[in-house]
C-alpha cells in the first residue's frame, strides 16, 4: 500500500483564502473591458437601472408603434370621457381603464400613457444629445488644459470658473423666451430643442472638463507619455493615442450621471413654461398642466412625476455600477 502524495502547497490552496486569491487572479488574460463587465454583471442593482433605461430608450425610438397598440394619440381630445361640469374623468380612479391606462388629463380627456411616451422622446432627447455637447466640449478643453499646463491651464480654468458661476436657468428662461419662429433653418418645436440642447450642453462643459483636467494632470505624467514624447511623438498624437483611450472610463462614468441632470434640467424648463411647447406632450409641462387638478386627478401629477423619478434614479444607480466597474481600485 503506498502513501498517499502529498503535493505541496495543496493543503494552503484548500483554505478559503488562498480560494480568494485564485479568484483574484482570475482575472489575468482578461481585457479591462472583459473585466469591468464581469464587475458590472455582479452589481445587480446597477444591472436593474440599467435595464430600465434601455426599456426607457426604447420606449422613446418606438413611441408611434406603442401608442397604436396600447394608446391614442397624444394630442387627440376625448370629451366623452369627461364630466361636463366637474372637467375631470367620468369614471373612478382618474379614468383608468383598458382603453386608457393611465387615465386621462382633466379637460381635454386626452390620453396620460400615450403622453407619458410621447414625452419620453423629448426627455431622452435633449438628454442624450446635451450630455454628448458637455462631454464633446469638456473633454477637449479638460485634456488641453491638463496636458499643456502654464497659461494655457490658466485660461481654461478662468473660464471654466465663469460658465460655473453662470445663472444658467435665468439665462436659459430669458433665451428660450425669445426664440423667433424660425432660425437656422428650423421652426417651431425643433428650434427650441437645438436651442435646449445648445444651452444645456454648453453651460455644463466645465464639471466634466475639471474631472478631465484632473485626471490628464496625473497621466501626463506617466511613463508612457515621457516614452512617446522622447519617441518624437507629437502632442496631437500623444492626446489622440495615449492621453484619450486613457480617459474613456471617467468619461463614461460622468456622462451617465451628467444625463439625468440633463433631464431634470428639461423638465424643470418645461415646467416653468420655456421648454417645448405644447401641445407637444413633455414630462414637465405635464407636471406644470396638473399642479390645478392635484386633488381631483392626482395620477394626473404621479404619471410624470414618476416617470421623471424612475428615470433619473436608474440612471444614476447604472452610473454609480459603472464607476465601481470601471475603477481599479474596486475589488469584486
Amino acid at each position: 500500500m503506498t502513501a498517499p502524495l502529498d503535493v505541496p502547497g495543496s493543503a494552503e490552496q484548500a483554505r478559503p483564502e488562498a480560494v480568494a486569491e485564485l479568484a483574484k487572479n482570475s482575472d489575468r488574460g482578461r481585457s479591462l473591458g472583459q473585466i469591468a463587465w464581469m464587475r458590472l454583471r455582479q452589481d445587480k442593482v446597477a444591472m436593474i437601472g440599467g435595464g430600465f433605461v434601455v426599456f426607457m430608450a426604447l420606449v422613446a425610438v418606438f413611441a408611434p408603434l406603442i401608442v397604436r397598440f396600447l394608446g391614442h394619440p397624444p394630442n387627440t381630445w376625448n370629451l366623452d370621457v369627461i364630466d361636463p361640469i366637474l372637467s375631470t374623468a367620468n369614471s373612478p380612479w382618474g379614468g383608468m381603464s383598458a382603453d386608457h391606462l393611465l387615465g386621462v388629463e382633466p379637460v381635454t380627456g386626452r390620453d396620460i400613457f400615450s403622453r407619458i411616451v410621447y414625452g419620453a422622446r423629448i426627455s431622452m432627447l435633449i438628454g442624450f444629445l446635451a450630455t454628448l455637447v458637455s462631454v464633446v466640449i469638456g473633454t477637449v478643453m479638460g485634456i488641453v488644459a491638463g496636458y499643456f499646463g502654464g497659461w494655457v491651464d490658466a485660461v481654461i480654468s478662468r473660464l471654466m470658473d465663469i460658465f460655473l458661476a453662470f445663472p444658467l436657468l435665468l439665462f436659459a428662461m430669458a433665451l428660450v423666451g425669445v426664440i423667433p419662429d424660425a432660425a437656422f433653418g428650423l421652426q417651431g418645436n425643433g428650434l427650441r430643442i437645438a436651442i435646449l440642447v445648445f444651452i444645456i450642453g454648453f453651460f455644463n462643459w466645465p464639471y466634466i472638463g475639471r474631472i478631465i483636467r484632473g485626471q490628464t494632470l496625473s497621466l501626463r505624467e506617466r511613463e508612457f507619455v515621457e516614452a512617446s514624447r522622447s519617441l518624437g511623438a507629437s502632442n496631437f498624437y500623444i492626446l489622440r493615442k495615449e492621453l484619450l483611450p486613457n480617459l474613456v472610463a471617467p468619461i463614461l462614468v460622468y456622462a451617465t450621471l451628467l444625463i439625468p441632470t440633463n433631464i431634470l434640467f428639461e423638465a424643470a424648463l418645461s415646467f416653468l413654461g420655456v421648454g417645448v411647447e405644447p401641445p407637444t406632450a413633455t414630462w414637465g409641462g405635464m407636471l406644470s398642466e396638473a399642479v390645478d387638478f392635484y386633488n381631483a386627478a392626482p395620477n394626473f401629477m404621479l404619471a410624470p412625476g414618476l416617470a421623471i423619478f424612475l428615470t433619473v434614479l436608474a440612471f444614476n444607480l447604472f452610473g454609480d455600477g459603472l464607476r465601481d466597474a470601471l475603477d481599479p481600485r474596486t475589488q469584486s
